[in-house]
């Protein structure tokens, strides 16, 4: 039939001396015009195909195409996301963080800084600093202060001005707010030396100068 014969013409792109590039385990958009056009040509003309079922198979081969397409918007972007992650995570090297340990490493030369949350007004306050055998080996009497975030140094040395040895110490701190005495929450201040980008949703490890790894989220702050 004339009718039936001149489908190739309408889908010019399911021609029959087109090759198919596609792998032998997919079936692309020129394959399935090529498939359903050879069905049509094919069909006994006392039993043609039904309309529904025609406009059917071409809704659900869109459909598919669709959301192949979709998937694949979705693989870019997560590239796009990874890549802008990895850069701005290489910009944080070098960098300070305040986490919530108050282990802080003291390197040869240089100073331990530490944040110190005051709840309140105080009149007095101490720093002290013990090594991980728990032995004093500093304090620092200090006048009074706001309420807020203090920021603190320790230059290393023992209560007689002698240098310690590098190695991670432990901060503490009290304060005397309203006639007494009060325990302070102490943040050692951490260099990050490098970053890993974690898979499967893990987000960005934070590789600190101590050997510790900590998540980006639970950073309290970045100096």
């Amino acid at each position: 039939m004339s009718t039936v014969a001149g489908l190739s013409e309408l889908f010019p792109s399911a021609s029959s001396t087109q090759a198919i590039k596609n792998s032998p385990s997919e079936l692309g958009q020129d394959d399935f015009m090529t498939l359903l056009v050879t069905q049509l040509e094919n069909q006994d003309p006392t039993k043609p195909m039904d309309n529904l079922q025609f406009i059917s198979q071409l809704a659900q081969f869109g459909t598919v195409t669709g959301i192949q397409e979709l998937q694949e918007g979705f693989n870019g972007l997560s590239s796009a996301l990874y890549s802008g992650q990895a850069l701005q995570a290489a910009g944080l090297v070098g960098r300070e963080v305040v986490t919530g340990s108050n282990l802080a490493l003291l390197e040869q030369g240089e100073n331990v800084s530490a944040t110190v949350e005051l709840p309140e007004n105080a009149t007095s306050m101490t720093l002290y600093v013990q090594d991980m055998s728990g032995r004093l080996v500093y304090s620092r009497a200090m006048g009074g202060a706001s309420a807020g975030n203090l920021n603190l140094s320790w230059d290393g040395l023992d209560v007689e001005g002698s240098e310690l040895p590098p190695g991670q110490y432990r901060l503490s701190a009290e304060a005397y707010i309203n006639g007494q005495n009060q325990a302070l929450t102490v943040n050692a201040h951490h260099r990050i030396d490098s970053v890993t980008i974690g898979g499967d949703g893990a987000g960005v490890l934070l590789n600190l100068a101590d050997g510790s790894q900590v998540e980006s989220s639970q950073v309290k702050s970045f100096l």
